[in-house]
Formats: structure tokens, sequence, C-alpha cells
């Protein structure tokens, strides 16, 4: 599918990595891991074709096609997010034009003719590569991915100028799916994406028919979807035949493998020279050591890469908080005519643990901003706890930056006494290490600038944080880092976020927040709230298909309500016995065909109660951390559930024509 020869890539001195070679396989599911400016989306650069490398090559078959996502950078204006999208078809409209052209050229051509046979068999090749898109299955595919992504169908017919950077990367990801590459590429896909994108979007990709290659901080998006990871370190390459949990305990056992050979190997070597040394002199020894001495010169070393560091910092110790940390009361905000929140309550109480999620735009920030007073509600009130003392990170807080401060500098102007002295050691948790720390803020990238913000909040003493995307620019094991100094802080928190692995284990309830309804408090993480959610949609759609089952039960009754109404006001002349005879004929013939429909629907709804019966089991066995833990489970009980999903979407199809066909017949026996 496709093959990495020798790449080398270097900016300036630094050489990135050279000598690499690696292929990908049909369908494979590979990510990259590795400190950031490790060079994985230097790579990734590369073979999406934004970046030409300094030597080797990348090959791949003629007609493979390659779909790179980048982090960011992506700004479309001047057509609507409808045919933005759609234009990802665009070979499809292309191949359409040619049957088009060639059908009206047959129109003139002698059937008897050569050329008539000619055109007849290039229509027919046009149309086996169009068979490919399914042309009648494009409208309901872009519907499918932009409401998948989060998009209203509103949004459709809107111009992509008027969407903010974050879902201009969702309109690219979008046309991207649709587009269906061969080889998938994507560089921190998660990072614009709310807690229901994610889900829908991880499992688009699990059951994605092409290859797919993924930079991803998010550790349960790749424990589900990767199967081989190749890590990247201090210029090199190594590949592990497993996912991202995986690749971690298999590193660490390859490390102390590699570290019980240099130690044997220093042994033997110190063994050696003195043995050289002893009886180098010796005459009847001197041509066995010369002989140790060769051995020796020409002995291949075995060398241990430096560990980096593993880094600790504890939050400065908070002040103590009373028991009522902050509270909304009857509080009413709106931004134009659209009400962000309407007579809510909520409070936060001592040693708060709360996740905030929903799709951007729901009221996430805002919230923030009120539950920290930095900005008033329209109407109600807000309280802040007299003993509350409140830190928060917002992505703009890099924005407010001093750009001619160093990283170190902007750190220490807000550091306490006690904790001055750890600053370099927390600035390296963060990546900011050795000469980093000296470096002007005004040349820092934006995710630079927003890890020394992230920094700067960490470091001043406090007992409420809050949090607004925390881990957007931060690697694993800076994510590791910041997650086990909240697991130890005394204080209480609020974190909006939806990289769920960060937050399972730091966080007990989960606050959700939707356009046009009622934030709402859930009792449990993030992977609990994902659990709830889809009891209640399960919950909702046998609701619906019982409320369904019984418009039709009374549109039934009615129908023979009115029917013998009817009779009995045309055929009063009738004689009782004539009117028995006529009205257990309808029966009959009412009968005759309603039976047959009655048993299929029944059949039908049958086997839609043990789909889902299924699917609930299934979603309860996934929920089980052994299964969730294990990529390969996981990715087993994905497919079956997808396949499920497919399963009871036809056998509602199946019901709803069965459905209306008794339906249709109760209103043609009405009449």
């Amino acid at each position: 599918m496709l093959a990495i020869k020798k790449l080398r890539v270097e900016f300036g001195p630094r050489v990135i990595f050279s000598d690499l070679s690696f292929t990908v396989l049909e369908k494979e599911r590979i990510s990259f891991a590795g400190h950031n400016g490790a060079g994985k989306s230097t790579l990734m650069k590369c073979i999406g074709g934004a970046l030409e490398p300094n030597d080797g090559q990348i090959t791949k078959p003629k007609h493979c096609q390659i779909g790179y996502l980048p982090q960011e950078g992506i700004h479309i204006k001047g057509i609507t997010l409808w045919d933005e999208t759609e234009s990802a078809f665009a070979e499809a409209k292309e191949l359409q034009g040619k049957i088009d052209v060639l059908g009206d050229l047959l129109d003139t051509q002698d059937p008897m003719e050569e050329e008539f046979s000619e055109t007849l068999e290039k229509i027919g090749e046009l149309e086996i590569q169009l068979e490919h898109f399914d042309p009648t299955r494009i409208k309901p595919k872009v519907e499918s991915v932009l409401t998948g992504l989060g998009f209203k169908r509103s949004d459709f017919e809107r111009d992509c100028g008027e969407f903010s950077g974050g879902w201009q990367m969702r309109i690219a990801m979008a046309k991207l799916f649709l587009r269906q590459p061969a080889v998938l590429l994507l560089d921190e896909p998660t990072n614009h994406l709310d807690i229901e994108s994610q889900t829908w979007m991880e499992q688009y990709l699990v059951n994605y028919s092409g290859a797919i290659i993924i930079i991803s901080h998010d550790l349960a998006l790749l424990d589900t979807l990767t199967k081989r990871t190749i890590a990247f370190h201090q210029g090199k390459a190594e590949e592990y035949a497993g996912n991202y949990s995986y690749y971690l305990k298999e590193s660490a056992l390859r490390k102390e493998i590699k570290r019980k050979q240099y130690l044997s190997q220093q042994k033997e070597i110190e063994k050696t020279k003195a043995f050289i040394e002893r009886f180098r002199a010796k005459a009847s020894k001197a041509s066995q050591a010369q002989s140790r001495l060769k051995q020796l010169e020409k002995m291949e070393l075995i060398e241990i890469e430096a560990e980096d560091s593993v880094m600790n910092f504890t939050f400065p110790k908070p002040p103590p908080s009373g028991q009522s940390v902050a509270k909304l009361e009857n509080s009413f905000k709106a931004y134009g005519k659209t009400n962000i929140f309407n007579n809510f309550n909520f409070e936060i109480e001592k040693g708060a643990r709360i996740a905030i999620v929903g799709p951007n735009g729901a009221g996430k920030s805002t919230f923030c901003r009120l539950i920290t007073g930095q900005e008033a509600p329209d109407e109600g009130e807000f309280t802040l706890g007299s003993k509350s003392a409140v830190s928060f990170f917002s992505q703009n807080h890099a924005d407010e930056l001093d750009p001619d401060l160093t990283v170190l500098e902007t750190c220490q102007v807000v550091s306490s006494r006690e904790n001055a002295p750890l600053v370099r050691n927390i600035l390296g948790c963060f990546l900011f290490r050795g000469d980093d720390v000296f470096k002007k803020v005004g040349v820092l990238s934006g995710g630079e600038r927003s890890r020394v913000a992230l920094v700067r909040m960490l470091i001043q003493p406090a007992n409420f944080l809050i949090l607004d995307e925390p881990t957007n620019h931060l690697d694993v094991q800076s994510q590791e880092v910041l997650q086990r100094a909240l697991e130890s802080y005394p204080g209480s928190y609020l974190i909006v976020s939806h990289n769920r692995g960060f937050l399972d284990p730091i966080v007990t309830h989960t606050l959700e927040f939707r356009p046009e309804t009622e934030p709402r408090l859930y009792h449990g993480n993030v992977t609990y709230f994902l659990d709830k959610k889809a009891e209640e949609k399960d919950i909702a759609k046998k609701a619906a298909k019982i409320a369904k089952i019984q418009q039709r039960e009374l549109a039934e009754k009615q129908a023979a309500a009115a029917k013998l109404k009817s009779t009995e006001a045309t055929d009063n002349s009738l004689s009782r016995k004539d009117q028995r005879k006529i009205e257990a004929d309808l029966r009959q013939q009412r009968s005759s065909v309603l039976k047959p429909l009655e048993a299929e629907l029944e059949i039908q709804e049958k086997a839609i109660a043990e789909i889902e019966a299924l699917q609930a089991n299934l979603t309860q066995h996934m929920s089980d951390p052994a299964i969730a833990s294990d990529g390969a489970k996981m990715q087993e009980a994905s497919t079956t559930y997808a396949d499920l999903t497919k399963k009871l979407e036809t056998t509602y199809s199946k019901w709803t024509e069965v459905s209306d066909k008794i339906e249709k017949f109760n209103e043609e026996f009405g009449d």
C-alpha cells in the first residue's frame, strides 16, 4: 500500500530522523508515538505531501489516494458548508459528466458501427468506477457525516467563513472522511471535537475501509483503534506490534533487557581490560593479551539511551476553603436571541471534581466565567465562597502574556516564595527544558504560549481551579504529570475537556451542556456519562416505537368505527341479517389482507427487540474495564456493535415498510 524508504529530514543542523523505513499495509491502523518535537507531525507531513524530505522516497500504487488532516491552519470561505463538503465527491460528479457526454454521443452513432461498441465499452468502464461512489447514497452520506461531527441541519447553507477555527477543522475532517482515501493521515483529530463527536468519529474510524495513521494524545482512542505503534525518540523510530498500552509495556521491557545486556557487556569489557593489563608485559601471555585487545576493538558496543527524567510536581498548598466554593442562583444569561442559561442553579462544594462536556457553543466557557465571577449573569445571583481562591486557565490567557519576558521570568513573577526554586522543574514537566526557559514569549508558537499560561496558573496557590482544555498542547508524559498532580490536589476543580482517558481517573461528576436545554449533572466520570446517554437513547428509541404502534392501533380503531358508522348510515334499508353478512364479508376481506402483514410486523418487532437486547448486553460488555483496556477485544466488540446497528437499521426499515402497508390498507378500507 505505502512504503517509506530511507527517509531523512533535517532542519538546519538538527536531524529529525534519518534512514527511516517502514511499510503500511492495506487497512492497517498505526499510531505515531513520542514526545512533542520527536518528529511525528513532520513525518506525517512528508507522507501527506506537505513537506519534502531531504532524502529517501515514499512510494505508493498509482491509484492509491492519501488524505491528510493537519492539526490546524485550515480556513475556507466563499462556499456553503454543504457545497464544500459535497465537493468530496467531485470525482463521482466528473465520472457522471463523462458518462452523460458519452451517452449523448451514443445517440448519434450507428449501432452497427465499431465506434458505437467502443463508446458503449467506455461507458461501462466509467460506470464500474462510479459504482464505488454509489451516487444514490451521496446526499445521506454527507448528512450523516456532518451531523455526526456536530453540525446542525440549519448550518448546511451557511458560508464556511462564518465558522470558527475549530469548526473549520471539522469541515475539513468531514470532507476527508467522505473522500475515503486509501490511507488516512490524522494529526490530533480530537482537538476540536466535543465528547459526542469524538464518540461518533471513533466508531467511524473503527469501521473505516482504508488504512489509518494517527497522532493523538487521546490514549483511549489509540487503544481502541490502533494495532501497531511506531515510536520516535532522539531521532530514531522503533516499531511495536500493538496499541499504545502494549507499546508502553513492551518498551519498558525492551529497555530493561537492553539495560541488562549493557551491564553484562560492561562487566565483560572490564574483565577483558583487566586481563590485557595483567598479561600484556608477559611474553608467554602477550599474544593472548593482544588477541583480546583486538576482540575488544571489534566489539559492537551496546548503547542505552538516556532516560527522560520523570518529573512530578505538586500544587502549592492551597488555603483552606469553606464548604460552599461558588454558587449560581436563578441565573439567566443570553447572547442576543440565544439563551445560554435560564433560571439555572448550581453550587460547587468543597472537594468537587467535575468534568464539563458538551458541544461548542453550548455554554461551557460562559459557565466557567460566571462561576468564577469574571462575568455577571443577566439575572440572578453569583456568590463566591468567602474563603475561595480561584485560579482559571483559559485558552485566551496565552494571548495576554508579556511577549518581552522570557518563559522563566513569566512564571517566576507569579510563583510563591516556597515554589520559586521549583519553577524550572515544573516548566520541564511541560516541555520547557534547558535553554528553552530563556526564550522570549514573543517567539513561542501558540501551543507553547498555551503551556506557559498553564504553568503560570498551576504554580499560584489556589483552592478552586478551572481548567479549559488543559491537555490540547500537552504530550502524553506531560498529561500524566498533570493528571497525577490533580489526583493529589486537595482543593476543588472544574475541567472543560473531551479527553476521556485524562478525565476518567480524576473526576467524580460530569456536567453536560447542550444548546437550548438546561445543563445536567451526572454522578460519575465521563465513561459513566456516555453509558447513561446510550441507555437514554435506547429508552427513547423504544418509547418512540411503542408510541408509533399505539398510534397505529388507534388509527385502526377509528377507521373501523368510521366504516361501521358509514355502513349503518347508508344502508338502513338492509335487513339485520344482510347487514351482519356484509360486515362478516368485510371482516374476512380485511383479515385476509391484514393477517399476513400483521404476522410479518410481529416478526420484525421481535427481531428489533432481540437486536436491541444484544446491543444492550454488548454495551455492558464493552464497559467492563478488562475489555476496554484490551485493544483486540474492544475492536472485536466495536465491530460487532456496528454490525448490529446496521442490522437494526435494516430491520427498522422493513418494520416501517410493513407498517406503512397496514396503514395504507386501513385508509383504503375505511374509504
